[in-house]
């Protein structure tokens, strides 16, 4: 098995209409977020059981996935790096870091797929300072990483750091970081508990962002949902 071997899976699944589509949705236009990204078209599903039979790929071989100028090969590197944290923590995030800040994993489907399994599962035990490093990078897709980690250490019925980038980032100006904060904070209310929601609420719903103020509040009662909203 090699990288080269499962790119060349991934092409030969490629699907010109559907990849018009992905690059509309992903915005890869002149000034879209994913400006400049190439797709092959290819399902999700398709890509990870591809990457099933790929699992034992090396972290070398990882690397010229997330190197690839096709986005789908780069999900698919991002993927096997989820399958080698669960063995290889540290050296996965060491390797995730490293894309991240050339610019590999770069749009939200492949942060939201891979950060809370790779950054997330090295630090639920740990320093978790890097994620402070992250929240403060000028690269959107380092900060959106910064806060998605943090849902393994919700999963843990751990609040605290969700909560203390939440409100740093509340005056991000980036409209994908208004909905990773709000939904960062709708599983607050989810998975741990509705109060530690509604005390972070009372004191900072007057000045968010509008998107994240909604995700943050889609779960609560119409009335709760209400007052909130109304305070902005």
């Amino acid at each position: 098995m090699s990288a080269a071997a499962l790119r060349d899976e991934l092409v030969a699944l490629a699907d010109p209409e559907r990849a018009a589509g992905a690059a509309g949705y992903f915005q890869a236009r002149p000034g879209g977020y994913g400006e400049g990204d190439a797709f092959l078209g290819v399902r999700v599903p398709d890509v990870r059981a591809a990457v099933r039979r790929h699992r034992d790929l090396g972290f070398d071989e990882i690397e010229t996935l997330l190197d690839d100028a096709l986005h789908e090969v780069r999900l698919a590197g991002v993927l096997l790096l989820v399958v080698r944290a669960r063995r290889e923590p540290d050296e996965a995030m060491a390797r995730y870091l490293d894309a991240l800040h050339r610019g590999r994993v770069d749009n939200w489907d492949l942060v939201d797929s891979s950060a809370r399994d790779v950054l997330g599962t090295a630090l639920r035990h740990g320093d978790r300072s890097v994620l402070d490093r992250l929240a403060a990078s000028d690269l959107v897709w380092e900060r959106r990483a910064a806060v998605i980690a943090t849902f393994a250490f919700l999963a843990d019925g751990d609040a605290t750091t969700t909560l203390v980038l939440a409100e740093r980032l509340l005056d991000d100006p980036h409209p994908l970081m208004h909905k990773a904060v709000g939904w960062a904070l709708r599983e607050v209310g989810a998975r741990v508990d509705r109060g530690t929601l509604l005390a972070f609420l009372d004191a900072q719903a007057a000045a968010m962002p509008r998107v994240a103020l909604s995700y943050a509040t889609e779960h609560l009662d119409p009335a709760v949902r209400a007052h909130y909203r109304a305070l902005r």
